[in-house]
């Protein structure tokens, strides 16, 4: 007779058990994810705070002069050289919001005009202006005379090559960046530009901008880098 089918020998597969090693590698990396993600949202939050408060502001119908760069360009390791030959890390300028302003060598009349206008729209900021610092980008080789260097000594003034321009000062494609001033970030992102030239009321509207671009990262941002 043949036996019942429980009379037969029970098979058992066994099975590894885990390393406890491995589990501990594991929650290790996971562990490292998670903090990861939290130190990129902690250095986001300061540029979603200010952007946030900007379209917020739009959003509730004031008029602003001031453009939004999307996506935003970030200084990344872009170089520049100083007026005595010297390599410069344009990161090294981050800590401060700036205000970018780009033109040949010689600067003639127009590209002083636009100088003129990025140092009264700093200044109109009042207490705030030390926040803003003032940059003025040269596009070429040529020699800068000494009566500009005298009246940028409040400036950062450094050379810079074609492809700083074109990945960090984007444009439009039938613009130049002659045609605007750029707000740059204090964690060095451009994300705004003004036209390079305006009117009193227009003026007014470019300040309210800043204004509350600078309040909107008064708690993060103190001045002075």
């Amino acid at each position: 007779m043949t036996s019942p089918y429980f009379d037969e020998p029970l098979g058992l597969a066994v099975h590894s058990l885990p390393n406890p090693q491995d589990v501990g590698n594991g929650q290790a990396v996971l562990t490292g994810r998670w903090k990861l993600i939290a130190i990129m949202l902690v250095c986001s939050l300061p540029v979603i705070a200010a952007y946030f408060a900007y379209f917020v502001v739009r959003a509730t119908g004031h008029t602003a002069l001031g453009e939004l760069i999307t996506p935003i360009q970030p200084v990344g390791d872009l170089r520049a050289t100083t007026l005595d030959g010297s390599g410069q890390a344009l990161s090294a300028l981050k800590g401060q919001w700036l205000l970018v302003s780009v033109g040949d060598g010689a600067c003639a009349q127009d590209c002083q005009q636009r100088l003129f206008l990025q140092r009264q729209l700093r200044e109109t900021l009042g207490k705030d202006k030390d926040r803003v610092d003032r940059v003025w980008l040269i596009s070429d080789e040529q020699t800068v005379t000494a009566e500009m260097r005298k009246n940028l000594q409040d400036a950062t003034v450094l050379r810079v090559a074609p492809v700083v321009l074109r990945h960090w000062l984007p444009v439009p494609a039938d613009k130049t960046v002659a045609d605007y001033l750029f707000v740059v970030d204090p964690l060095g992102n451009t994300m705004m530009r003004f036209p390079a030239h305006f009117d009193g009321a227009q003026a007014s509207k470019a300040r309210r901008d800043l204004d509350r671009l600078l309040r909107a990262s008064m708690s993060w941002d103190p001045p002075g880098r």
